[in-house]
């Protein structure tokens, strides 16, 4: 899969993952400790999209769930609605 994001360039981070013991010291006990931390990585949600670029091209991209949200992007049309759309401008061509 993909790392990272076409529109954006969101690309995973890197974090820590922690483990606490004990109770913490609002609840009455002596506080929480930490005994490990591990590296883990926070990675985007990315989906595998047909796009419609600028000059109507159709291309296959990775594309984060905020830029789909954020209407960043122009998803590509049915292939049935494509062809209509492709017959129209034939014939107004041919005119």
């Amino acid at each position: 899969m993909a790392s990272h994001c076409q529109v954006c360039e969101k690309a995973p981070v890197a974090g820590v993952s922690y483990v606490h013991r004990g109770l913490a010291k609002a609840k009455g006990g002596v506080g929480v400790k930490v005994t490990g931390k591990t590296k883990r990585w926070f990675k985007p949600n990315l989906q595998k999209m047909k796009v419609v670029e600028t000059n109507g091209h159709v291309h296959r991209v990775w594309v984060c769930t905020k830029c789909l949200r954020d209407g960043k992007i122009t998803k590509a049309p049915k292939q049935s609605i494509l062809r209509e759309i492709r017959a129209e401008k034939g014939a107004a061509k041919k005119k």
